[in-house]
């Protein structure tokens, strides 16, 4: 399959885990693909991707990643906001600053990508925004209050955004995965007393007994990106072993 043929993705994010998963994707069916992250090391050379550093929280640094990949690769198509962080804590837990800091992170930072990639986007025809969302935004999960927020708040922006460019042909979705096997959730489980047991038991919360790969979101966001799901828009796509909606009996 080559439907990104001819087109030019930017995935915030894209250093590792399921940004660089969906880079990888992207490019291997057809797309000239720009990888933006705060650090750009572990992008192999030989996958032929634009690297380019930039901090989603830093406006002027991200106006200036988005023209240049405009510049370098005539134009843009697609755009993945991948690009995140996690918190742990109830309300009680995290501070004012963190709150702002994940905020300006995950939700600004989608904004602020998009506003920047707008005008060329317009000139596309085959525009299309991916958010990444969480299974954190429809299923209520203990010590993730302000994740939770920040994932939610991407929910609603997704369906605003795509009631608010349908007409200029921007089409916006998001994709909410499970607890993914990423970078972030092995830091996490390396800070557990005991990493094995805790692995085991956020694979058992998962009906389908295991952490979802990040080759699985990144196909779903090919989907949603791509120009063969031309009527999909204001669409937010479960990629969780069946948690938001499964309600399965013990296995006798």
């Amino acid at each position: 399959m080559a439907e990104f043929t001819g087109l030019v993705a930017v995935v915030t994010g894209g250093a590792s885990g399921i940004g660089a998963a969906t880079a990888e994707l992207l490019s291997s069916r057809g797309a000239s693909v720009a990888v933006l992250d705060r650090d750009i090391s572990p992008v192999p050379p030989e996958a032929g991707h634009l690297a380019l550093t930039c901090d989603v929280t830093d406006d002027a640094a991200v106006r200036a990643a988005v023209a240049e990949v405009a510049e370098r690769l005539a134009g843009i198509d697609v755009v993945v906001n991948n690009a995140g962080m996690g918190a742990q804590g109830t309300i009680e837990d995290n501070d004012d600053d963190e709150w702002r800091r994940v905020l300006d992170v995950n939700l600004l930072g989608a904004v602020r990508v998009s506003r920047a990639a707008l005008p060329y986007l317009r000139r596309s025809r085959s525009a299309a925004i991916v958010n990444t969302g969480s299974i954190a935004v429809t299923a209520g999960l203990p010590a993730r209050a302000l994740y939770s927020a920040s994932k939610g708040a991407i929910y609603s922006l997704t369906l605003a955004m795509a009631a608010d460019h349908l007409r200029e042909g921007i089409r916006v979705n998001a994709v909410n995965p499970g607890t993914a096997d990423t970078p972030w959730i092995g830091r996490l489980l390396e800070k557990a007393p005991d990493p094995a047991a805790e692995r085991a038991a956020l694979e058992a919360r998962q009906p389908h007994g295991r952490l979802v790969a990040p080759e699985e979101v990144a196909a779903a966001v090919a989907y949603l990106a791509s120009p063969l799901a031309g009527s999909t828009t204001g669409t937010v796509l479960a990629v969780d072993g069946g948690m938001q909606g499964l309600r399965l009996r013990p296995e006798q």
